[in-house]
């Protein structure tokens, strides 16, 4: 079924899974669940719409995962106020042109805390220069009420930009203001207030910490930028180009000199500290200078691999954001031998769903 988004019933499924996060973890006696609540409504910052069309009609559509039914959306009170407010605009600019109407497929909206706006249309066909024309009194369109929105256009092989590919976000991290570049297309945390929540938590888990910080699966600095003022240095690894290059915008629009980005998967850096394999974007990177005592990792669903475990394990502190706590909970197995938890949490990043965001801060014992 679609997400249900009913404050009244938020802190009932909260409560239930942070209920069933505790029952999780109680193998590893950690210490006490610190739950932080996400925005009972227009909490995520990004939404993705198939496009159906009817007649002269033009409406936004999503699929039930159980049944693949498709339903209709008017409206999406778990998105952005500002992606609700440009909902029903954008359908009304794009229903009288047929050079824009014609097989659209797909809209998707990024958004920021800052009030900036992406929208991508995808297209099964070709665009040409009546499209281009078309869609910049689109966006003519939606200024004139308000809603001041890079466009893009999108087919196969086909990337066309009018302004911008990318929002600028401005997150409250302790007391500092941080600025992030978040491409379109691209990973960035969905829930805004609950990123900033989670930043917070971490800043405040390492605080006191020595050395520098090691991070795998940084994606465009999120984190790393964030604990930088807490360790001397950080060493940062990211794969995807997209990432790596927002990362280095904004380590340079925050103005910090202690961070460096390298282009490599957690497995490939794990190779290069064991002296597996030599890499010549490690070239100028003396990575015996650096005094990691402290690792960050934020990996995807499937969680860290056997070889990343043995890597991360070596570390005396380790800082792990989890998107999937049963990958969490194998990972642990193994780093619970060595290592305690000394702060746990939860962060609900996806209210009304089963999907639970978990952090532990580790410590060798």
């Amino acid at each position: 079924m679609s997400t249900v988004v009913n404050p009244q019933t938020y802190q009932a499924q909260l409560d239930e899974k942070a209920d069933r996060l505790r029952e999780t973890f109680a193998p590893f006696t950690p210490p006490t669940l610190n739950v932080f609540a996400s925005e009972p409504e227009h909490y995520r910052m990004r939404a993705e719409f198939r496009v159906w069309h009817q007649d002269e009609d033009l409406y936004y559509i999503m699929f039930d995962q159980a049944t693949r039914e498709k339903y209709r959306v008017d409206q999406f009170p778990a998105a952005s106020l500002l992606i609700n407010q440009a909902m029903p605009l954008l359908l009304d600019a794009l229903k009288p042109d047929p050079v824009l109407r014609r097989k659209l497929f797909q809209v998707d909206f990024l958004s920021s805390l800052s009030g900036e706006l992406v929208i991508s249309l995808l297209y099964h066909r070709q665009l040409d220069d009546a499209w281009h024309n078309a869609v910049q009194d689109v966006q003519a369109q939606l200024q004139q009420q308000g809603i001041n929105a890079s466009i893009i256009g999108r087919a196969k092989k086909q990337k066309w930009v009018v302004g911008q590919d990318y929002v600028v976000e401005r997150l409250q991290v302790a007391d500092q203001e941080l600025v992030y570049q978040q491409v379109e297309n691209s990973f960035t945390q969905p829930n805004g207030r609950m990123n900033e929540q989670m930043l917070s938590w971490a800043l405040d888990a390492t605080q006191g910490a020595s050395g520098d910080l090691l991070e795998l699966y940084c994606g465009n600095g999120n984190f790393s930028l964030a604990l930088a003022a807490n360790f001397r240095r950080v060493l940062a690894t990211e794969i995807a180009s997209s990432s790596v290059k927002s990362a280095q915008y904004n380590i340079a629009a925050n103005d910090i000199d202690n961070v460096t980005i390298l282009r490599m998967s957690a497995e490939e850096f794990t190779q290069a500290m064991r002296g597996v394999r030599e890499f010549r974007r490690l070239q100028g990177i003396d990575l015996a200078s650096y005094e990691c005592n402290t690792i960050l990792v934020d990996p995807p669903r499937a969680g860290l691999d056997e070889e990343t475990v043995k890597l991360v394990q070596e570390y005396d502190n380790i800082v792990y954001i989890s998107c999937n706590p049963e990958t969490l909970r194998q990972n642990l197995e193994t780093l619970s031998l060595t290592h305690d938890i000394s702060r746990f949490a939860l962060f609900d990043q996806f209210p009304y769903t089963h999907h639970m965001e978990a952090g532990v801060y580790l410590t060798r014992r």
